[in-house]
């Protein structure tokens, strides 16, 4: 025979419903929160994924170098901390170009220019061994670098997708609305112009014997080194803003000529004075 429940029973039974029925609505709302939280933490990530430039990755140097001869050591030592630096700006220029240029900016403007610098740095590394010992070869092939899988080319849709280009930067970049960057790459949509550079030789004292091949050596390469410059120049035609020539050309030639220029000073100064002022000589301008 059932039996009613006391009167404190449901009361009690009302009362342990009443806390269920708040810890299943708190679990409810708990779990909305942290939906819309996950939510908008996977937008952000995708969006960071979506505007990272990536990094520029090299070939290792010093585990193909062969023994080092201890009065070459330091001279190699500067140069290979010089090769993670050179590294280190293009990584750099990587991000604060981000938008910029069309579908070759990267590779002419940043994987580019860090290969010259790169075949340069490896070239005095392979000499300073070779005054005392043999000097090694096929090292010009650890110059070219790339970029990395999880980089997106500047000019593409990782730089139109950036939360920071504006609707006029996004017209003006040659990666969105084609933009031929006549204005600050050539001065005009035909004609490239030739690069102008300060003469060298003329500001140089007199030449001691034991340099004359080095500084020689140097002038030549100072020669060679306008030369593919201007090469470049009617190669990127139409490519790039308003600052592609001064970033991807002459501004590495300039740094190309000081490391060139610097080491026929040292050339110089082993045995007599060494010249100053001659840094001033890098800078090179467009002629058009």
């Amino acid at each position: 025979m059932s039996r009613a429940l006391p009167k404190y029973n449901k009361r009690r039974v009302l009362m342990i419903g009443g806390t269920a029925a708040v810890v299943l609505s708190g679990a409810v709302i708990a779990g909305n929160a942290l939906a819309g939280e996950t939510s908008k933490s996977n937008t952000n990530a995708t969006t960071k994924a979506a505007t990272s430039p990536g990094t520029v990755n090299c070939p290792a140097v010093a585990p193909s170098l062969p023994a080092i001869p201890a009065s070459a050591q330091a001279e190699v030592t500067r140069n290979l901390t010089l090769l993670d630096t050179q590294i280190a700006e293009a990584n750099k220029r990587l991000v604060d170009t981000v938008g910029q240029g069309g579908p070759n900016f990267v590779q002419n403007a940043i994987l580019g220019p860090l290969k010259d610098k790169r075949v340069a740095t490896i070239n005095r590394i392979a000499t300073a061994i070779g005054r005392t010992a043999a000097k090694p070869t096929g090292l010009d092939s650890l110059a070219p670098c790339t970029l990395n899988a999880n980089g997106v080319n500047a000019g593409g849709a990782a730089a139109t997708a950036a939360p920071s280009a504006t609707a006029t930067q996004q017209a003006g970049n040659a990666g969105n609305t084609g933009n031929t960057g006549a204005t600050g790459n050539t001065g005009s949509t035909t004609a490239a112009g030739t690069i102008t550079c300060p003469d060298v030789a003329s500001k140089l004292p007199a030449i001691p014997a034991s340099a004359q091949a080095e500084v020689t050596r140097n002038l030549t390469l100072l020669n060679t080194q306008i030369t593919e410059a201007n090469t470049r120049l009617a190669n990127t035609v139409g490519q790039g803003g308003p600052n592609f020539v001064q970033n991807a050309i002459l501004g590495p030639l300039a740094d190309k000529r000081k490391s060139t220029i610097d080491r026929i000073a040292i050339s110089i100064g082993r045995t007599a004075a060494k010249p100053t002022g001659l840094d001033s000589l890098a800078t090179c301008t467009l002629n058009k």
